[in-house]
C-alpha cells in the first residue's frame, strides 16, 4: 500500500512515519510538510508544501491510504480563526484533493467528544471535519477519538498534570476508559486499522483503540 499523511511534525505523526516505514504492507510513504523531518529511508519521499494552497500538491496525492493528523492548538495557531483554518479546514481539503485521485481510505485522527454541536470550540471544529470527511463518501472512513494522549518529552504543563491526575484515578479504579494513550500506541492502531477493518464507516474510541 502507499501512504499519504498530512501532520507528519506532530507527535503522532512523528510515531506514525517511523511505524509505517518500517511495516511491509507498507511500500511507499509520502508526507506533506513545511519543513524536512530529517529522516532518509528508501520508502519516505518528502514534498515540502504550501498548506494554505494543498492543490499545488494534488498530483502527488494519489495513492491508497491518506492518514490525516494535522493540528494544532488555540495558543500555537493565535487565533480561532486560524485554528479552524488548521484543524479543519486544510485537512478537508486534502480529503477532498486525494478523494478526487482516486484514494478509497481516510483514517483521521479526531478528539474524544469531538461535535459540530459541541459548545467547546476545539470539539465543534473536530466535529465538523468528521462530519465534511464523512460525506465524501471515502470507500473506508476510519475516525479515531482518543483521549489524552501521552506525548514524548512534552512541554504541555497541563497535559503532564491532567495525565497525572488520570492515572491516579485509574489505579483506585476509576475513569478506566479515560487511561492516557502513548501516542505510539495510537500510531501503531493507526497504521493496523486499513489491514483489518471492512469498508465503511469506522469510529474507534477511547480505550477501544487499547483493544484494537
Amino acid at each position: 500500500m502507499k501512504a499519504l499523511i498530512i501532520g507528519a511534525t506532530g507527535a503522532t505523526g512523528k510515531d506514525l512515519v517511523n511505524i509505517l516505514l518500517k511495516d511491509p504492507d507498507y511500500t511507499e510513504v509520502v508526507v506533506f510538510v513545511r519543513r524536512q523531518l530529517g529522516l532518509t529511508h528508501h520508502k519516505l519521499l518528502e514534498i515540502i508544501t504550501d498548506f494554505d494552497n494543498p492543490e499545488t500538491v494534488s498530483e502527488s496525492m494519489k495513492a491508497d491510504v491518506l492518514f490525516s493528523c494535522l493540528g494544532t492548538t488555540l495558543k500555537a495557531a493565535g487565533s480561532k480563526d486560524r485554528q479552524r483554518h488548521i484543524d479543519c479546514q486544510i485537512p478537508l481539503q486534502f480529503a477532498t484533493i486525494a478523494k478526487r485521485g482516486g484514494v478509497s481510505t481516510i483514517v483521521l485522527l479526531s478528539a474524544y467528544g469531538a461535535s459540530s454541536s459541541s459548545r467547546v470550540f476545539y470539539l465543534q471544529i473536530k466535529g465538523a471535519l468528521e462530519d465534511a470527511i464523512s460525506q465524501l463518501q471515502f470507500r473506508q472512513c476510519i475516525i479515531f477519538r482518543p483521549g489524552l494522549l501521552l506525548r514524548k518529552d512534552t512541554d504541555r504543563a497541563g497535559e503532564r498534570v491532567s495525565a497525572a491526575v488520570i492515572k491516579l484515578l485509574n489505579n483506585i479504579g476509576l475513569m478506566k476508559r479515560f487511561k492516557p494513550m502513548p501516542t505510539s500506541i495510537l500510531a501503531k492502531k493507526l497504521v493496523k486499522a486499513p489491514k483489518v477493518l471492512p469498508a465503511g464507516k469506522h469510529e474507534i474510541v477511547l480505550d477501544k483503540i487499547f483493544n484494537f
